[in-house]
């Protein structure tokens, strides 16, 4: 009986193997990969990019960038792109300017329209009106104008060769702190290397060396076009910041720089563009001209000029927006517009007592839109 209760019971059938005890699988880090969606295609924006180049990885293919698609990377690569979705850094300008906007930008966002498809900027200087819209407007195009030669080279190289020109930064940087003031006056005295256009990055290291080492940043030229401003009091300036260099130059991916006079930047806009312009000022006295930051001046002749081009601008349906000194001229000069005031920061003076508050006008011909 005992032997009868030991019958052999029929055999079961194998179990199919699961999916995922097959021999042929890949490594089972793959299938968590798959899991993971990718943060920069469900997160990242129009400008949504990593705040350095050289760590930024690839988008994925169906986003129409090279690269692998991100169900190849590691997953120690995973978690670094889940770091780079943090909202993307704000351009800042990277010169001091005279004049510069960054302080008003706040007081400006009212007179801004609430769309603007193509951008057009007549002097440029440090650019801190078009950084601000840029990214407001990320697909808004841009046409950035100035008649220094010097200064438009400066934002190309920012535009194309940002890790050439830190470099060349890193050298003027060293140099200085080891030979100080001599360094300073070496480096003003090459003037050769004004608009060669072989030497982009050495023309804008330049420049932006000059720009921080110099007293109050100022950028002045002579009749023969030199730079002649001398040392600044500061021995160990910062002259760039990298996350910065690297969030301008993605900013003006795709903008049109040149060389122009604003005759000819404000002649090529048409209706429904947007045109800021922020001329030299005109003096609010005979001690406070300076207009020289090119070698060809900007006295009341060219104001006049300006004003007929805006003028006649306006009449085209451009929508316009202008800064200048809160004079009876300007004033007067402008009165078939609307005339606004901001208060800015007066920092450029030779007496420290002197610096403070100062009223500007904005020049606008939009509505509230």
């Amino acid at each position: 009986m005992a032997d009868k209760s030991r019958r052999k019971r029929p055999a079961r059938a194998a179990k199919p193997a699961r999916s995922d005890q097959r021999s042929d699988l890949k490594p089972t880090q793959y299938r968590i990969r798959r899991k993971i969606s990718d943060p920069l295609s469900e997160q990242a924006g129009p400008v949504g990019r990593a705040s350095s180049r050289a760590a930024a990885t690839p988008k994925p293919a169906h986003d129409g960038s090279r690269g692998r698609s991100p169900h190849q990377l590691h997953d120690a690569q995973l978690a670094l792109r889940t770091v780079a979705t943090a909202a993307p850094v704000k351009p800042q300008p990277f010169l001091k300017w005279v004049g510069g906007k960054a302080q008003l930008l706040a007081q400006f966002d009212e007179f801004f329209p609430t769309e603007i498809t193509r951008y057009f900027e007549p002097f440029i200087g440090g650019g801190a009106v078009f950084f601000h819209l840029k990214h407001r407007f990320p697909k808004m195009k841009a046409l950035l104008r100035d008649i220094n030669p010097e200064l438009i080279n400066t934002y190309r190289a920012v535009r194309d060769l940002p890790r050439e020109l830190m470099s060349q930064l890193d050298a003027h940087a060293a140099e200085f702190r080891a030979k100080g003031d001599d360094y300073f006056y070496f480096v003003r005295a090459q003037h050769h290397l004004t608009g060669d256009d072989k030497k982009i990055v050495e023309r804008a290291a330049r420049m932006i060396f000059l720009n921080k080492t110099c007293f109050n940043g100022l950028w002045r030229v002579n009749a023969r076009g030199e730079f002649n401003v001398p040392v600044g009091s500061n021995k160990n300036p910062g002259l760039y910041d990298e996350e910065n260099i690297l969030a301008t130059s993605r900013a003006l991916e795709g903008v049109h720089l040149a060389v122009q006079d604003f005759r000819e930047t404000l002649n090529q806009t048409r209706l429904g563009d947007f045109a800021y312009i922020d001329p030299p000022y005109y003096p609010v006295s005979t001690t406070a001209s300076f207009t020289s930051y090119a070698k060809e001046d900007f006295g009341e002749g060219e104001q006049r000029e300006l004003h007929a081009v805006f003028a006649e601008a306006a009449r085209r349906g451009v929508r316009l927006m202008l800064s200048n000194s809160d004079t009876p001229f300007i004033r007067k000069l402008y009165r078939d517009f609307q005339i606004r005031t901001v208060q800015a920061r007066r920092a450029i003076n030779c007496d420290g007592s002197k610096r403070g508050h100062v009223s500007e006008v904005v020049v606008t011909n939009l509505t509230n839109e």
